[in-house]
């Protein structure tokens, strides 16, 4: 027995629409799906950009990843300036300057882990992530016999995956409020300039300690900080100890 079925234009329309919500339904979920539950009920996780603290406090540090020919000078101004700074070394630096490591070290600045091969560390495994922090950790204990507890992500980059290597590894990761784009050689005035037009209480101030211009730009910067009233301090100084949070919409270290 055949059943012959005939729709009005009403139903068929009405069941044409229903396919079509059902194919946009699986659409989301198969693009969307993913980014839908990496932002809800998740938060993020971001590196300490700077603290935010009501005394006049900033951070230099130095990002040591190739050459040394600048390097002398630079330490000869913060010796002469009496300032202890903070140095991220890569182990590739670390292998060929080994006497400048113990010079940094001896001269008071607190040493930092920059990775061994300055990888882009978001295309790394976990492992091998703390493979990159192991290696570099042994060489600066042994150099220096400090036992540092700072780390600083190759360019800049960073992810879920990679904040979570590196506290389990025992590491704080650091970037940076204020980047003097000393590595693109821009002028000593440049550098000047842009440092000082955007100090601010609880900055950490990126430098390299091999750029072009760095050394000729420091004594007016430190000049201007001291000036306005800043303490220039070590990252691990700068940062609360406990009892604290970091703010995902800015990389604020925050008081609880």
């Amino acid at each position: 027995m055949i059943v012959s079925v005939v729709l009005s234009k009403r139903k068929r329309w009405l069941l044409l629409l229903v396919a079509l919500a059902l194919v946009l339904l699986c659409l989301c979920k198969i693009f969307g799906g993913s980014n839908t539950s990496a932002t809800v009920g998740q938060k993020r996780l971001v590196p300490i950009y700077y603290v935010d603290t009501p005394e006049k406090k900033i951070a230099i540090s130095f990002d040591a990843s190739w050459g040394a020919e600048y390097t002398p000078k630079i330490l000869d101004i913060l010796r002469e300036n009496n300032l202890k700074t903070t140095f991220f070394l890569t182990g590739f630096w670390i292998d060929k300057y080994p006497d400048l490591v113990k010079t940094i070290a001896n001269q008071g600045h607190e040493l930092g882990n920059h990775t061994a091969t300055h990888p882009h560390l978001n295309s790394l495994d976990k492992a091998a992530i703390k493979g990159e922090l192991a290696s570099v950790h042994e060489s600066l204990k042994e150099l220096s016999a400090q036992n540092p507890i700072l780390f600083r992500p190759p360019f800049g980059e960073y992810s879920d995956k990679v904040i979570e290597a590196c506290t389990e590894a025992g590491y704080i990761t650091i970037q940076w409020s204020v980047d003097s784009l000393d590595w693109k050689e821009i002028s000593k005035d440049d550098i000047v300039e842009r440092v000082t037009s955007k100090l601010h209480p609880g900055a950490i101030v990126l430098f390299h300690n091999n750029g072009r211009y760095t050394a000729e730009a420091l004594p007016e910067i430190i000049s201007f900080a001291k000036d306005n009233g800043y303490e220039i301090v070590q990252i691990s100084e700068l940062l609360y100890k406990d009892d604290y949070y970091i703010d995902t919409s800015d990389g604020a270290q925050r008081k609880n």
